[in-house]
């Protein structure tokens, strides 16, 4: 007789031990699984280096070790976490504010695949005209070749130049440079001299031409070929060549089709004027496509609608598309739980914020039916407004209650609340944090006194009054109908801080979209967005505060460097010479991943230090320069503190003031979140002194800052309005607005029942406005109601 085997008991913890990446101190913490963990501390304290680059790191290892032997010898390239052991985890699936630049083609309908749903519906269910033949899935789509328009390739707007567009000044001639359009150096001079050896008078005014003359030398297909004799200078021998001449619409086609340079792509497209397609009239589909109809609406037509009507829409369709439509209505339902039913499936990604992209994914994660795995979130509520955050806390629930572990890297105070377990980083960031203080129930943090959360976290007192600055004047922006505003006007104080408030969707980043520097009373218009600082390891923080230019000079200067004749250029990783070649002084190399996302490994050969032997061989105090990369902000103040270089210690000082002290020098943009590439955009405009008023925009400032970086942020925002600036922030933090001097609060709702404002004023009035779905919320932190 067999004896029975006792039951199998698993550990019901993720137990990580020795967990060293990045700043981690060798961090050994047990975490359940099966309920909602929120990872808290101050920025850079290395809570997204345990929730991310260790835990889903060594999850997402693990998985390539179960494929096959392809992906097993590509581990080693890509690096495993440093961590001693983890056990108890499960798969992982990872949620990030990945802040790539999507192109125009993607769309919430591609994000979400909805719109997958919805040519489904359309081609096993649409109605048909008489005779037409059935059309595949793929004939509805403005991305394939079976769908797209032929006019426009599926893009919905063609770009087209005018003689207005070409010639802005009739009054010149062509030698003058009328067409503005064309070139300038050689090239534009070769095609001025093509001209008058054509026989095309380039001396008399624009407008003194014969308009078929005009014509043809702006639109023509024809390129001539003609002997070009250039006129002789003194100092140098012109021979004759042969030229080709190019119209000036050609050329910026040419330009603006062709052209890898952002910058003479954008020059060509200023001389363009776009507008709807005339052929699809914008819906970007061939007219078959758009002849069939689901409830006698084309395919366009329901992928312009908001989802919310959308999902409404749908409910009236044949019983013969009843599985199909009410799929799309059951993917469409977390969408409308998580606020962002104001979203059309049209909406192009590049216009969505980086909050609003992971909360689609999020709403689609729902849809997937997994359990049994672990969630890692980066900061789900980013971009959300105070009233939309307890539906994301139901949507994280049920992806708990589905048996799964929800880990949530989180600042906003009301998710930790929430939270069934909350493991605490810090006390401070960088080389000051990386240490567990508390991992446990919510309230067993209330007793760590080192602990910056607790603070925050634990004391409900109202946030404290000032007195509201007195404006010097006013900016009047407006009337202003785009997007879901409809001729609306707004006055901003100037001299003052203004929040623009509002749910996701109510139009507040439209509105400041409108200020321009040409408005009267603007003066400098400093706009300071979340967008990456580069899209490659070859930028980073140095690079782009302009602080590595100073650097490398004080390296040429050294003893070593003259000996050897190394100038500037030998310390810059981004021209032969004194870069690794391997990796051409990117540091890292990119390892192509069969069916998964390339991704970037450190350089075989340098390792990750950029240069090669002999550049690495020059020090400056004890330090090579990727030695000096190596260094943090705070670290790097220190070693330049008493040296002769005070351009380098401005430029670390306002990195400092900004709450980057933990950031690595030569950190690659593309590990830099959002938040962090704002405030090193606004670190860089605050070295640069600047008397003349300047108005600073700034959206959502204090996405991705723990409340104590929010003090310090703040500060340096007040100092600059009392410095006699005006500064002008869309928020969310409603501690951050009940600080402002006025409030500009849109709404009341998002998509089409928002873009109108609702209340403006200081703090004390918004609060107590009728209709705002943000005056309870401010009330709140002006401790005139108890916190929701």
């Amino acid at each position: 007789m067999h004896s029975p085997r006792e039951p199998y008991v698993p550990d019901p913890y993720v137990r990580v031990r020795d967990a060293r990446e990045h700043n981690l101190q060798g961090v050994d913490v047990d975490i359940p699984r099966d309920v909602l963990t929120v990872f808290t501390g101050v920025s850079g304290s290395g809570k997204s280096s345990l929730a991310f680059g260790t835990i889903y790191a060594e999850a997402q290892r693990r998985y390539f070790e179960s494929v096959a032997p392809y992906a097993r010898r590509l581990i080693h390239q890509v690096g495993a976490p440093k961590v001693g052991e983890i056990t108890g985890l499960p798969p992982a699936v990872s949620l990030q504010q990945r802040r790539s630049t999507p192109t125009s083609r993607s769309s919430v309908g591609t994000v979400t695949n909805l719109s997958n749903s919805l040519r489904m519906l359309f081609s096993r269910a649409g109605d048909y005209p008489p005779g037409a033949e059935r059309l595949d899935s793929d004939a509805f789509s403005p991305n394939t070749a079976a769908g797209a328009c032929p006019e426009c390739h599926g893009l919905g707007r063609v770009h087209r130049t005018t003689e207005e567009s070409l010639v802005p000044d009739p009054s010149l001639s062509i030698r003058e440079g009328a067409i503005a359009a064309w070139p300038g150096a050689w090239q534009g001079k070769n095609l001025r001299d093509i001209l008058d050896t054509l026989g095309h008078d380039v001396d008399v005014p624009w407008r003194e031409l014969p308009a078929e003359e005009r014509e043809w030398i702006l639109f023509t297909d024809e390129q001539p070929v003609v002997t070009v004799h250039p006129v002789r200078d003194a100092d140098r021998i012109q021979r004759p060549y042969q030229g080709t001449y190019m119209s000036a619409r050609r050329y910026v086609m040419k330009t603006f089709s062709d052209t890898k340079s952002p910058t003479l792509r954008t020059k060509a497209e200023r001389f363009l004027t776009s507008t709807p397609c005339p052929v699809c009239g914008g819906s970007r589909l061939r007219a078959e496509s758009l002849s069939v109809t689901v409830a006698g609406r084309t395919i366009a037509d329901l992928a312009a609608l908001p989802l919310a009507e959308l999902a409404g829409t749908l409910g009236g369709t044949s019983e013969a598309a009843r599985v199909l439509t009410e799929d799309l209505t059951s993917r469409i339902a977390p969408i409308l739980e998580l606020g962002l039913g104001y979203l059309s499936l049209d909406r192009a990604t590049p216009t969505l914020s980086a909050g609003e992209l992971q909360r689609l994914r999020l709403a689609t994660q729902l849809r997937s039916g997994l359990f049994g795995v672990v969630y890692v979130l980066d900061e789900p509520s980013a971009g959300l407004h105070p009233a939309d955050t307890r539906a994301l806390l139901t949507v994280l629930d049920r992806l708990r209650s589905a048996g799964n572990s929800v880990f949530v890297v989180e600042h906003h105070l009301d998710v930790m609340r929430a939270a069934d377990w909350l493991v605490d980083v810090g006390p401070l960031a960088g080389e000051h944090g990386g240490r567990i203080l508390h991992s446990g129930p919510v309230a067993g943090l209330a007793t760590v006194t080192e602990s910056a959360t607790a603070r925050f976290l634990f004391d409900r007192s109202p946030t404290p009054t000032r007195e509201v600055r007195s404006p010097r004047g006013e900016l009047k922006v407006g009337p202003v109908t785009r997007h879901n505003l409809r001729d609306v006007t707004a006055e901003f104080p100037l001299g003052v801080f203004t929040a623009v408030t509002g749910v996701s969707g109510s139009g507040k980043s439209t509105l400041i979209g409108e200020i321009t520097e040409e408005l009267p009373g603007v003066g400098r218009l400093v706009s300071v967005d979340q967008k990456p600082i580069g899209r490659t390891p070859r930028s980073n923080l140095a690079t782009y505060t302009g602080l590595f230019d100073v650097v490398r000079k004080v390296f040429a200067s050294t003893d070593e460097a003259r000996q050897r004749g190394y100038g500037v250029g030998r310390f810059s990783f981004n021209v032969p010479g004194g870069r690794c070649e391997t990796c051409q002084g990117e540091g890292f190399v990119s390892v192509e991943l069969l069916f998964l996302p390339s991704t970037y490994a450190p350089c075989p050969d340098c390792g990750g230090a950029r240069y090669n032997p002999e550049t690495l061989q020059v020090t400056y105090r004890g330090r090579n320069i990727a030695q000096i990369l190596d260094l943090t902000v705070e670290s790097a103040a220190d070693f330049f503190a008493d040296t002769d270089t005070p351009a380098v210690s401005r430029s670390l000082t306002t990195l400092l003031d900004v709450g980057l002290g933990y950031l690595h020098l030569g950190r690659p943009a593309t590990e830099l979140s959002g938040g962090e590439a704002q405030r090193i955009k606004l670190a860089t405009e605050l070295q640069r002194a600047h008397r003349t008023h300047t108005l600073y925009l700034l959206d959502e400032p204090t996405t991705g800052l723990h409340p104590a970086d929010v003090e310090v942020l703040l500060g340096q925002l007040h100092g600059l309005v009392d410095s006699g600036h005006t500064v002008v922030v869309v928020e969310h933090d409603m501690a951050v607005v009940a600080g402002a001097d006025w409030v500009i609060d849109m709404g009341p709702g998002g998509g089409e029942e928002g873009g109108r404002i609702v209340a403006t004023g200081p703090p004390r009035d918004v609060a107590r406005a009728a209709g705002s779905a943000t005056a309870p919320y401010l009330a709140s932190a002006l401790g005139w109601l108890p916190c929701f």
